[in-house]
């Protein structure tokens, strides 16, 4: 059986693993992390898979499905997201008719929306819902042996007119019986092509575990994919793939672990860090992290060679903190500062603007605070809802969505767009918000010059500083457009 797994076409460099899918303004591309462990688990299995990034080669709709043709695949798996799925849908119909292999979509969207997903098509034949990678595999086995369908679990499909929908696939709880993902990113794709913004380039991307404890009310992964319970890798099996990536991708600068809150689990994330002394792997890594890491926990990741924190702050307001479901406090968030600046550890912060409880007044706090906590780097994006998630059913209850029109998700550029209008705080408003905060966060006179010294004294800094830049620096001097997306253009 051929296969082909395929990040399906949008617009160029649109970043679908995204956990707010778009175009970010720094020029981030993601790496298409789920369907890469996937294949990871098909080609253990023996099956002929192709992986196929068409956004990050840049490949048009008709290249993409030429491709496909040419393949000739009898099983296509497809990843989609909120802003692309009319566009995921159309194309997937397209495969289909064009191929006649089997067609399945996977990801956020057609998990929290499985039937509206399969009724926004014709041919199409089913979605695979949440965690997908054995959803696949069943699936696979199923239709190289010719058994029912009804015995996949994981999937919705099509039967006649009528849709079924089998039970769910349980999640993965053994995760080092799965192939390294960075063996997939040798064979399939090319690392350069990927970037993100605040890390070192080439950079490449892992997971160390899944799923997130944490119930924060906008957050994507956890409420559409990979729930709740953090299930991890044993420490010696997440070491073991760095030492790989070590040794295979000699260009490669820094490690980045994606996991929702890899410091969570202190104990362990200090076993990781003893284990990477210990093998004395020489290594550049990051990872994501909640503000409430201790200074001990801290300094021993710094002296694993832990560079940088992507750290969610969200708002500067504790009631807002307290109505996201965040579990933080303010005095935290600062005492985290003041501990990873002592230890050495870059901050890359994030913060949301227009959520649950958001005036005019807590907006204009928030980016107070960021300039105050002053991290190496920060992102602004206006509140994103997506289906699944309990923010998205806050804006529905409340009569706060514009449109539910999915294309209008992003702007035409593929930006960041935001569709919550309320009577104290639009859309447009806090578009504009955003664009204002950047402005204010990166055009400081202090920043400024902080910032070309790291270029000036550090070679890798350098080339992450320019190459963010080239694309960033537009949309500090013109904001965001707000025009409507035209997807599918050519590079």
């Amino acid at each position: 059986m051929k296969i082909l797994v395929l990040n399906t076409p949008f617009l160029p460099k649109f970043s679908r693993t995204s956990r707010s899918p778009a175009k970010p303004k720094g020029a981030t591309l993601y790496y298409p992390i789920w369907l890469a462990y996937a294949t990871s688990v098909l080609e253990k299995e023996g099956f002929n898979v192709k992986l196929v990034d068409a956004p990050a080669r840049c490949l048009s709709i008709e290249e993409t499905i030429g491709l496909a043709k040419n393949y000739n695949p009898d099983l296509v798996v497809m990843d989609t997201s909120t802003a692309s799925i009319h566009s995921d849908v159309k194309i997937a119909d397209e495969i289909k008719g064009s191929t006649g292999a089997f067609v399945v979509l996977v990801g956020t969207h057609p998990s929290a929306l499985p039937e509206e997903t399969l009724k926004l098509g014709k041919k199409f034949d089913a979605v695979a819902r949440k965690e997908y990678d054995y959803t696949i595999l069943d699936l696979a086995k199923t239709l190289d042996s010719g058994k029912s369908l009804k015995n996949v679990k994981g999937i919705s499909f099509r039967e006649g007119k009528k849709i079924i929908h089998n039970p769910d696939q349980p999640f993965i709880t053994n995760l080092d019986e799965l192939p390294f993902v960075s063996e997939v990113y040798k064979r399939h794709l090319k690392i350069e092509d990927y970037f993100y913004s605040a890390n070192r380039h080439p950079v490449v991307t892992i997971l160390s575990g899944r799923g997130c404890i944490y119930r924060c009310v906008f957050c994507l992964w956890p409420q559409t994919l990979t729930g709740h319970c953090y299930r991890l890798r044993s420490v010696e099996d997440v070491v073991d793939e760095m030492e790989y990536i070590k040794n295979t991708f000699p260009k490669v600068k820094e490690i980045f672990i994606e996991d929702d809150t890899l410091t969570v689990n202190r104990k362990r994330c200090q076993e990781l860090s003893d284990l990477i002394v210990e093998r004395k792997l020489d290594i550049i890594w990051s990872c994501n992290s909640r503000a409430d890491v201790d200074y001990e926990t801290l300094k021993k990741m710094k002296e694993a060679g832990c560079r940088l924190l992507c750290v969610g702050f969200e708002s500067g307001v504790q009631e807002i903190l307290n109505n996201i479901k965040k579990g933080i406090t303010l005095k935290q968030i600062k005492q985290f500062m003041k501990d990873s600046k002592k230890a050495g550890i870059l901050v890359h912060g994030c913060f949301i603007l227009g959520m649950p409880g958001d005036t005019k007044e807590t907006v204009k706090k928030t980016v107070e605070l960021a300039k105050m906590l002053n991290p190496d780097t920060a992102q602004f994006y206006p509140m994103m809802v997506y289906p699944g998630t309990e923010a998205y059913e806050w804006a529905k209850k409340n009569n706060y969505l514009l449109t539910e029109d999915y294309s209008k998700w992003v702007t035409k550029d593929g930006q960041h767009n935001t569709l919550i209008n309320r009577p104290n705080l639009s859309g447009q408003e806090l578009v504009d918000i955003c664009d204002q905060a950047r402005r204010e966060f990166y055009l400081r006179p202090k920043y400024i010059i902080r910032k070309g010294f790291q270029a000036l004294t550090n070679s890798d800094e350098r080339k992450r500083i320019l190459k963010s830049s080239k694309s960033f620096i537009k949309f500090l001097i013109k904001g965001t457009d707000k025009t409507e997306n035209n997807s599918c253009t050519k590079c």
